[in-house]
């Protein structure tokens, strides 16, 4: 009977362990597909809001909000079902979230972003659309860890290790959500066809559960202990339910304010380029899996929680903060600018390659160590089996809530106030406070917790060590003795002009696409709209750069009103500074002249939502692989241009590559390309253009006065349109919208996945 009995165990785990790995797989898809939604919806969704970075954190808020209530239901109705319900209420769940999903692009897309688009304006108002467009898919989210928490966990001794597993799979399949998604499927199929991926990846895990069912146990065993988890007030640790729900909050905000200092760090190294965010996401989100699932073995032999956890939080924080202070470093050493220095252009797989070390070094040990934590957490709360959805379901939301509020007080907050540094010296400061919460209620309990004391002191003296953020910057962006530089960030961006004898670049987010006095090209960007019509009063600039596009604007006597509207506040901030120390100069005119209107926003929302229209607009010059850059060069956004024209306005870009130009010919009927500058003039009407004309008009006094308080040489431009004009009338062929840049598949930013080409390679046909 002995022998017997032995069997029937052996059995019962072997099939434990199947059922478990087959619901790992599940779960590792349903994860990849969360954070593949994730990065298309915020996309979607950024059209709706902008893409500034207030929109953004309310859109993240949002999607997290939703997150939090699934998780706080799923603790109060988790319990009240056996584990075959529980696996069934998760295939629910996963149905659920792969219809929305097929839904999800004429909702999004065509209800939202077209039809609310333009009457949302208020802040309050953008989070409630967003919010309840994305409740039902997010909720489901939120359900899903609590419910296969319950189906799966039949023992309180392997509870922390089992939840800890889960938690650690689905996060590990967000990773390559985030990475795979991020650098081959959207760049390869476009934003669409993702989402119908992503809904496979979901009816796989509701099929994979679905297949095991029969499996699971009708009945879950109860402890005879189980006091509940309304009445349960503290533990052997001395601490309650509440008291580690509290902890995992801050520590929730604590590695999301981490997560956006390393976004603001490795980003500008990597020139926000459409790939860095999903690089730095991916390595987070695997090293954090990784620590999940390793701590979910290593928690079996922690003996004191309240020690692991805080330690782990403080190691965590103090590699961090030691890691970024030896990064700032590394700036200023030949072999290393010669990749990643701030006026080289870092757009390509070596320097991208470069970069990910870089995270891997900076963002992995950490990352690895808070993940750790989880199932520290798991083991001192699962205390009985008859709670164990409610506790998962509590612990999930004091995390998802430190996480919301991490993101929105560190990343519109701190990082608004403070800069980067400061904002380090916060986290560090943070991670301080908790560690020395730990030695007080140790001392109390009798516990010299020396390592502890070590380790508070080690975050002592990098918190002290971390300089001033013009300091910070100033290094990071080669400024050398004897040069000036005027820094400025917030929560939208870095903006350093580096100057030397009153000349020198400004780099904007890690792009060196501007500088004083302005380029010859930008400044005949700026210029030509307003010689070629008749009458330009009202010109709109998006993009500002260094200011050369919108001053160039105002060389017209007869222009009356020159909006200029930046996404990166900064900007503004540079050119005012330094317009006080030269009373004289063109920035001066720009803070000066009534005519200018500089105005910090997000362009493209400014036209779908203001109802103004200009004789004039013009878009300031912007690489097509920076991120974002497809939602200005897609033949929606220039559909929108069109109609915020003027009979008879024209639309300026610039078209660098091969879509560019054929997504241009797509949205007017009228289009005018020269050449080499490879500029393109867009209208409803005709465009009368004669070179020697247009030569004519730069010989004007007033042209050669405005360009000359800007210190620019204009003896060049003939040269910009020396070659033949190329001209498109409605009859003129244009190609098949294959060949364009679209809202939900904008090739040329995801340059890595499509060929970019010189917009020459377009002709008349």
């Amino acid at each position: 009977m002995h022998g017997v009995a032995e069997m029937g165990g052996q059995r019962r785990v072997a099939g434990e362990t199947t059922v478990l790995a087959m619901l790992s797989a599940g779960f590792f898809a349903s994860g990849f597909a969360a954070l593949l939604y994730q990065v298309i919806w915020q996309r979607m969704l950024g059209l709706f809001a902008g893409s500034d970075a207030v929109t953004a954190a309310l859109v993240v808020g949002a999607f997290l909000a939703g997150l939090g209530l699934g998780s706080l239901l799923a603790g109060f109705i988790a319990d009240k079902l056996n584990p075959r319900r529980a696996a069934w209420a998760f295939i629910g769940c996963e149905v659920g979230i792969a219809l929305f999903a097929l839904a999800s692009r004429p909702f999004f897309y065509d209800v939202v972003v077209e039809r609310l688009g333009p009457m949302m304006t208020e802040g309050w108002q953008i989070f409630a659309v967003c919010f309840l467009g994305l409740l039902a898919p997010t909720l489901l989210m939120g359900l899903s860890l609590p419910l296969l928490a319950r189906a799966v966990v039949a023992r309180l001794e392997t509870a922390a290790g089992r939840i800890g597993w889960l938690y650690g799979i689905n996060t590990l399949g967000a990773a390559a959500g985030t990475l795979l998604g991020g650098f081959w499927l959207v760049g390869t199929v476009g934003f669409e066809a993702a989402l119908w991926v992503g809904a496979g990846l979901n009816l796989f895990a509701a099929a994979v559960t679905l297949a095991v069912l029969g499996s699971l146990p009708r009945t879950v065993a109860v402890t005879p202990a189980a006091t509940g988890p309304a009445t349960e007030s503290a533990g052997d640790d001395g601490l309650g339910l509440p008291a580690w729900t509290f902890l995992v909050f801050l520590s929730g905000f604590f590695i999301i304010a981490l997560e956006i200092l390393w976004v603001r760090v490795l980003g500008i190294a990597g020139q926000a380029n459409a790939y860095s965010f999903s690089l730095i996401l991916g390595i987070f989100l695997a090293a954090d899996g990784l620590g999940v699932v390793v701590g979910a073995r290593w928690v079996k032999r922690v003996a004191d929680t309240r020690a692991a956890f805080f330690h782990l939080q403080s190691w965590a924080a103090l590699y961090a903060l030691v890691t970024l202070l030896g990064f700032r470093q590394l700036y200023g050493w030949p072999a290393f600018d010669a990749f990643l220095g701030m006026e080289t252009f870092r757009h390509g797989p070596v320097e991208i390659s470069i970069i990910a070390g870089l995270g891997l070094v900076l963002i992995g040990p950490p990352a690895f160590l808070l993940g750790m934590s989880f199932p520290v957490v798991q083991k001192a709360v699962q205390r009985d089996l008859a709670s164990v959805g409610f506790r998962v379901g509590l612990v999930q939301v004091g995390n998802i809530a430190g996480n919301a509020a991490g993101s929105l007080i560190g990343g519109l907050v701190l990082l608004h106030l403070l800069g980067t540094a400061g904002t380090a010296r916060a986290v560090g400061l943070l991670a301080l406070g908790m560690l020395v919460l730990w030695l007080v209620l140790a001392a109390r309990g009798g516990v010299h917790d020396r390592r502890g004391a070590a380790l508070a002191a080690g975050l002592a003296v990098a918190v002290a060590l971390f300089p001033t953020n013009t300091v910070w910057w100033s290094r990071i962006h080669g400024v050398g003795p004897g040069q000036t530089a005027f820094v400025a960030e917030d929560r939208s961006g870095v903006v350093v002009l580096r100057l030397q004898d009153d000349s020198g670049p400004m780099f904007i987010t890690g792009h060196t696409q501007s500088r004083l006095p302005f380029w010859p090209h930008h400044y005949f960007l700026g210029a030509l709209g307003p010689a070629l019509h008749p009458s330009p009063r009202d010109v709109l600039v998006i993009g500002s750069g260094s200011g050369g596009t919108p001053f160039a604007a105002g060389w017209n006597p007869e222009t009356r009103h020159i909006r200029a509207i930046e996404l990166i506040a900064p900007v503004y901030d540079v050119i005012r500074d330094y317009a006080v120390t030269k009373p004289g100069s063109a920035l001066a005119a720009l803070t000066e002249d009534k005519r200018f209107d500089l105005v910090v926003g997000d362009g493209r929302r400014e036209i779908f939502v203001s109802g103004a229209r200009y004789d004039v607009i013009e878009a300031d010059a912007i690489l097509p692989q920076t991120s974002h850059s497809g939602m200005l060069y897609s033949v929606e956004f220039l559909a929108l241009v069109r109609g915020a024209l003027k009979p008879g306005g024209l639309f300026v870009q610039w078209a660098p590559t091969e879509r560019v130009a054929r997504s241009f010919l797509q949205a007017f009927p009228h289009v005018l390309m020269l050449q080499p500058i490879s500029l393109v003039i867009g209208s409803d009407q005709p465009i009368p253009f004669d070179a020697e004309a247009l030569k004519a008009r730069f010989g004007e006094p007033a042209f050669k006065a405005w360009a000359a308080r800007a210190g620019v040489d204009i003896s060049g431009f003939p040269g910009l349109f020396a070659d033949p004009p190329r001209i498109w009338r409605p009859e003129t062929p244009r190609g098949g919208p294959d060949e364009v840049n679209t809202d939900l598949f904008p090739r040329d930013e995801f340059y890595l996945n499509n060929t970019l080409r010189g917009a020459a390679m377009v002709t008349p046909r």
